[in-house]
């Protein structure tokens, strides 16, 4: 989760969001070096050291008209990878359901009988030492470690988004539409997020929180839950 005077993303955890992160180190080296560029053009322009025959000769308009085309295939062909990577849903470990309602999640394991419940936020007044204030639910989604899991997102009343930063995954919630997403985590942990769709008063009382276990722990809380 995201720390005090942060600078920069949260610490990758699919791998999904290891390439997000790559992707924007990438685009920002190149816009670094555009920036240099154009500053070193602008300073050879302040000392006079480029005249109108330069400006107006034919290798300078060849070199910014492919230069720019170069560019943003530079930028396209990674972007259109990770885009793929992103709808790629083939076979999936584990299948979760997520409905967004006002203001709490409901999240259906479709794989099991019956297994669903419902995630509310816990009140400060509620919270134990060591909680996250307004992060904090009373029921968690519990996920297999290494397991790849499609989440289908939809909505019961209005407009809302299933999204957890550390897990490069963002979703919007719409009612009467199912859209989907998938990851897979590569460590275990507890992964905090929030909706991210202005969805009324209590918006921001709509906390996720995603337990990634062993696949042990995951079939023996599956059991203790479905008996």
């Amino acid at each position: 989760m995201a720390n005090h005077s942060q600078f920069g993303f949260q610490d990758a955890s699919s791998p999904i969001m290891e390439e997000l992160v790559e992707f924007h180190d990438h685009a920002l080296m190149v816009a670094l070096a555009i920036c240099s560029l154009v500053l070193y053009l602008l300073a050879l322009m302040l000392m006079e050291k480029l005249s109108s025959n330069t400006v107006d000769a034919q290798e300078v308009e060849l070199v910014w008209t492919i230069l720019p085309a170069i560019v943003l295939i530079l930028l396209a062909l990674p972007s259109l990878q990770i885009l793929y990577m992103m709808d790629e849903i083939d076979e999936p470990d584990l299948t979760l359901k997520a409905i967004g309602n006002q203001w709490y999640w409901t999240y259906e394991y479709t794989d099991f009988k019956d297994l669903s419940f419902d995630s509310y936020m816990i009140p400060t007044t509620d919270l134990l030492p060591g909680h996250f204030r307004l992060l904090e639910v009373d029921h968690r989604v519990v996920i297999p470690m290494e397991s790849s899991i499609r989440v289908i997102v939809t909505a019961g009343d209005v407009l809302h988004s299933w999204a957890i930063p550390t897990l490069g995954v963002k979703t919007d919630a719409i009612p009467g539409r199912l859209n989907q997403t998938s990851f897979i985590t590569t460590r275990p942990g507890i992964f905090y997020g929030q909706c991210s769709e202005i969805c009324g008063a209590n918006h921001s009382y709509m906390p996720i929180v995603v337990e990634s276990t062993p696949l042990i722990h995951f079939e023996n809380w599956s059991s203790l839950l479905s008996s």
